[in-house]
């Protein structure tokens, strides 16, 4: 069931309890995770950490902390499945939900005594009515006698063109949504801003502060050279199409518009010249108009320590990933979830730094695959749909064996393969999943279903060289082989 007081109906009910958290490894359910601890150490609330990569992880963990815990609070992880058939828990047991993976399964939605969602209900979750699931067989195959299976002719439309107008409006949506949500916050930054502004309880300098504003949408370009980040950035690099000397050429053509010297370029953004750095963000956003790039401003949020430590939101995001799934040391996954929790404190910069350097080595990693993808036309297309494989030996195959590094090179090369095609238009589905399973069910093949998102899954190696015309019908996959398995996500 849906949680409607958050307070009343789960923060008071497990503040003097002793609580589990099975928490999934991504940016959403650390920064949750973040929250949630500090609200616990105010109250003096026992809990028990426990960071969860996958429905086997999450089993294992439930079974071995569920005779000591009645309370489990799970992060971006359990609303997408049946949770009392997966667990198989004792009657007593409670979970409570935050999970942004959907859909939610309808049986989570209607369970009223051991299954508590904190979800928004006016989030566009399409869950049906009680009465619409469970009706009787009855009232189906009447249902069905009743309908011919016609349109009217005077208000049917054209399958394809009802089908664009559904994706415009869902697209809509989510942009009005992320519009609204993004509002919200501004207002609590502003209100809890608001006290600096009375000069007898104004902050330090060094204390935190927060601040809404407009910036680039250039990655680390505050942490690396403006090169560097217009290079590896997605949004300029397929822009510009970078992967080819046309690419390149207006590159070259778009700093000389800008007017600043390459020497200032190619250096680090804290060692540029003060009075470039004044009006940068004005010279890029005028010389970007002009090159077709009108989205280089982004809304966004900034945190500020004194004078010299400033970071914007995504820094932080692409700090804590490469934290997350830093596969430079053969460290345990619980080491570098840990590590990338602890990056999200302010006491520890020095590891947020390590995080931004090691984002670098990412994009960089990144930028160069979709560039080798695009230019061999390792890009394929099967039927309506594409695919990719990185083969055994692939520069830097070993980092895309991670789910957040994979997913991000998935969106980077859709969008390049877009910008590199007549085909303009190409839109990101979400039951190819589910489609996935089944195409592997149909082929008899080995397959893995553990991963919390349903895009991701893992496949045997051999499979990934054999006929694809069983998911001609499936979303498109990039695969990257890891020893008997491959991991592949599907967009």
């Amino acid at each position: 069931m849906f949680v409607t007081d958050i307070r009343k109906e789960f923060y008071d009910v497990v503040v003097n309890q002793r609580v589990a958290l099975f928490v999934s490894p991504d940016i959403d359910a650390l920064c949750a995770c973040k929250v949630l601890q500090a609200l616990f150490h105010c109250d003096q609330v026992q809990y028990t950490l426990v960071p969860v990569a996958g429905w086997q992880d999450l089993g294992t963990a439930f079974m071995e902390h569920k005779e000591q815990y009645q309370y489990f609070v799970l992060i971006n992880c359990g609303a997408n499945v049946d949770l009392l058939e997966t667990l198989q828990p004792e009657e007593d047991s409670v979970f409570f939900i935050c999970d942004t993976h959907r859909p939610v399964d309808v049986v989570n939605v209607y369970n009223d005594t051991q299954i508590k969602l904190l979800i928004k209900q006016d989030d566009d979750l399409g869950v049906p009515s009680y009465d619409d699931i469970f009706r009787d067989d009855e009232e189906d195959e009447e249902g069905d006698g009743d309908d011919s299976g016609n349109e009217s002719d005077g208000s049917a439309e054209p399958s394809g063109k009802r089908r664009r107008y559904d994706e415009a409006r869902f697209y809509m949506h989510i942009h009005m949504k992320y519009v609204t949500d993004i509002a919200t916050l501004q207002r609590h930054v502003s209100r809890h801003n608001h006290r600096n502004e009375d000069e007898e309880n104004s902050l330090s300098i060094d204390c935190m502060r927060i601040t809404f504003e407009y910036d680039l949408r250039l990655v680390l370009y505050q942490h690396w050279s403006l090169y560097e980040s217009i290079c590896n950035s997605c949004y300029t690099s397929c822009s510009f199409k970078l992967w080819s000397i046309n690419g390149q050429k207006k590159l070259q053509e778009f700093l000389a518009d800008m007017g600043l010297p390459l020497k200032q370029v190619r250096q680090k953004f804290n060692s540029m010249d003060m009075s470039i750095k004044e009006n940068l963000r004005e010279v890029i956003e005028e010389s970007a108009n002009k090159f077709s790039m009108k989205d280089i401003r982004v809304q966004t949020f900034a945190v500020n320590f004194g004078f010299k430590n400033r970071f914007l939101a995504s820094d932080v995001v692409h700090a804590a990933a490469a934290l997350l799934e830093n596969v430079e040391k053969d460290e345990m996954p619980t080491d570098n979830f840990i590590k990338a929790l602890d990056c999200l404190s302010r006491s520890n910069l020095e590891r947020l730094h390590l995080g931004i350097d090691l984002a670098k080595k990412k994009l960089k990693a990144i930028q160069q695959t979709v560039a080798s993808c695009i230019c061999t036309n390792l890009i394929l297309s099967q039927g309506p749909f594409l695919y990719c494989h990185l083969l055994e030996g692939t520069p830097d195959v070993k980092l895309f064996s991670k789910p957040l590094a994979l997913t991000l090179l998935c969106k980077y090369l859709l969008k390049a393969f877009i910008c590199s095609t007549r085909n303009k238009l190409c839109f990101i589905r979400s039951f190819f999943g589910r489609a996935f399973e089944k195409a592997a069910e149909s082929t008899s093949s080995r397959t893995l279903h553990d991963h919390f998102d349903t895009s991701g899954k893992s496949l045997q190696h051999s499979i990934m060289g054999c006929d694809h015309t069983h998911i001609s019908t499936r979303q498109p996959v990039e695969g990257r082989a890891d020893q008997s398995f491959c991991n592949v996500c599907l967009l």
